[in-house]
């Protein structure tokens, strides 16, 4: 694997961050769940970065900078 750019290896493994990801949702999952979303009611807040600024990004919950979920794209 290649290494992401701008990215301090060194402060993420002896600092011993944390990255979740959700990735065994299913469309179907996603799909129900957004059909429920208005009866709750659900509010999310998604920021969506380009992935050049994934150094940027992993920093924000540190900082507090992040309400809700962060989307890296490329």
């Amino acid at each position: 694997m290649d290494r992401i750019p701008e990215m301090d290896y060194m402060e993420l493994i002896f600092w011993e961050k944390v990255i979740r990801s959700v990735s065994n949702s299913t469309r179907k999952d996603v799909e129900d769940l957004l059909a429920l979303a208005p009866l709750i009611p659900i509010r999310t807040e998604v920021e969506i970065f380009p992935l050049n600024e994934a150094g940027k990004v992993l920093r924000l919950p540190k900082e507090s900078g992040l309400r809700g979920a962060a989307v890296l794209c490329p």
